[in-house]
């Protein structure tokens, strides 16, 4: 008997059938490449929207040959850019991650800190320190360096220094993202003590500044400009837009045109770097945009919106070619998914007869203070408050011998009494109560990052705090969004079920046969 046939006899014996062996036989080796994308606010319905907009070689095909997760989620709330990344790298959620948000208030200092602010680490070709710091669990990205013994390549691309630095974790080679004031792309000595030569050139040639400054965004073509997804208004005429301001940077990288800066930085970087050259796995993090343009709100930006699906389209097909062609097709894994989120514009839905109000944070703390100084006697029983959390006086409360429970239980019962308020929770409340409906919430909440008392304010009112002048509307609103995992050997197909963010880590680690992230705990897709 051939060792052919003594395989398939043994195969039999164990119970495996023909479509068993069908994924044994189609099972190649490790990629010698992943490339993770991720992009800011990418929208399903958008996706399927502006589908007569994308040629052949970047939605389409992804969504044709990849496997799609059609109904993906973030398994916590609120989510942000900073969250949703940190998150999708790590396999966990904030309550472990300890990434909360962009920023949030140090409870030392009651002054808002970023999520990757670190002093300890200088920028280079920025004024921006940064450092991941404050990423309190193992990445994707570090576990792939300690499966490597370091041998492993790390780089992570991104318009902003969240997305870059969390997507990079602890121990990746660089993390790249554009200057805000200088327009250049920029990195930190956390990461690198020198701005490598390829880098250098770049910005002296290719910068985004000089397309902020001496560029224009108007349509990619005339069929975008003419194509109207908006069926319930007129077709809009070709927009036009300049940079200009003090802020110019920043439209910039709200706008389409910052993906092809990321694009041709990737391609550089690849180029420059040797990723994917050896039979070690190496790892490229990619965050592109495709939110509102320039901070407009959806209504006016409609036309940019949909040139913004369009490009993107385009940049990826770029992307994906020029991968492929350098590697081939079962060398190489793509992911992609969404950060998950829709930024809200200000909207005054009051002038549309619609339930809205303003929920006052400074106010409230204040009402506080009185309620529970009545009770116990005078005293700033609420150090702060930002965004929509209260912080109380843990030394007050131990100094006049009052219980935490007590006092969560009482400024509990009076917040959840005032105008704008749908639902009150507590610290302690989020630590002890295994109650499901909750979980969501318990899985965005942090101790040490957030605040005792966390106010769910009702739909369509803003919340404002008068010292930062911070306004922004609440909206309990689902946004749906794919998961896709495209090529190294992974059939085409469709699944139907949700699927949680968290487990495209688990995945990814799997694919590539090395450990999952510390801190996750949910198993891999497939």
């Amino acid at each position: 008997m051939t060792n052919k046939y003594l395989y398939i006899t043994l195969l039999s014996l164990l119970g495996l059938t023909a479509e068993h062996l069908e994924v044994i036989a189609q099972k190649g080796g490790v990629p010698r490449l992943v490339v993770n994308i991720t992009i800011d606010q990418l929208s399903e319905d958008y996706l399927e929207a502006f589908a007569p907009l994308y040629g052949d070689k970047g939605f389409r095909r992804l969504l044709r040959d990849g496997l799609v997760c059609e109904h993906g989620s973030y398994a916590f709330s609120p989510v942000d850019r900073a969250s949703a990344i940190a998150a999708l790298t790590t396999g966990t959620t904030p309550y472990y991650n300890s990434i909360v948000g962009l920023q949030w208030l140090n409870r030392e200092t009651l002054r808002p800190v970023g999520c990757v602010d670190d002093e300890r680490h200088p920028g280079l070709l920025t004024s921006e320190t940064a450092s991941p710091a404050k990423l309190d669990v193992s990445t994707l990205a570090d576990e792939l360096k300690v499966a490597t013994a370091g041998q492993a390549l790390v780089h992570s691309i991104a318009p902003w220094r969240e997305a870059a630095v969390l997507a990079a974790g602890h121990s990746a080679d660089g993390a790249w993202w554009i200057d805000d004031h200088y327009g250049e792309w920029c990195t930190s000595q956390y990461y690198t003590k020198l701005v490598p030569q390829w880098l250098t050139a770049h910005n002296s040639s290719n910068a985004p500044r000089l397309k902020a400054y001496e560029g224009e965004w108007e349509p990619f073509s005339l069929q975008a400009a003419s194509f109207n997804h908006y069926t319930q208004t007129s077709i809009e005429k070709p927009f036009k837009h300049k940079f200009s301001g003090d802020y110019r940077h920043q439209q910039y990288k709200l706008s389409a045109l910052v993906n092809t800066d990321v694009t041709e930085l990737a391609l550089l970087c690849l180029a420059s770097t040797a990723l994917g050259s050896d039979n070690i796995t190496d790892l490229l993090n990619l965050t592109y945009y495709a939110g509102p343009a320039m901070g407009m709100s959806l209504t006016d930006c409609q036309q940019e919106l949909q040139d913004t699906y369009m490009r993107l389209d385009r940049e990826l097909g770029r992307l994906i070619d020029y991968v492929l062609q350098m590697l081939g097709n079962d060398e190489v894994l793509f992911t992609l998914t969404s950060t998950g989120y829709e930024q809200a514009a200000s909207v005054d839905y009051s002038s549309y007869r619609i339930p809205s109000g303003q929920l006052y944070m400074n106010r409230t703390a204040h009402l506080l203070n009185m309620y529970l100084g009545a009770i116990w006697g005078q005293g700033n029983y609420v150090e702060a408050s930002y965004r929509n959390h209260l912080f109380l006086n843990h030394k007050l409360l131990e100094t006049k011998k009052i219980s935490m429970a007590e006092a969560l239980s009482r400024s509990q019962e009076l917040v959840a009494m005032m105008s704008g308020v749908r639902n009150v929770y507590t610290s302690l409340q989020l630590l002890t109560d295994q109650n499901q409906q909750l979980q969501k919430i318990r899985n965005g909440y942090n101790p040490s990052r957030c605040g005792d008392i966390i106010i769910e304010p009702a739909p369509g009112w803003h919340v404002i705090n008068e010292d930062t002048q911070e306004d922004f509307l609440w909206r309990a609103q689902f946004t749906q969004f794919p998961i896709i995992f495209y090529g190294a050997n992974v059939k085409a197909g469709r699944i139907d079920t949700p699927v949680t963010t968290d487990r495209i880590a688990p995945t990814i680690a799997h694919a590539i046969r090395i450990r999952a992230p510390n801190a996750c705990q949910t198993e891999p897709l497939f």
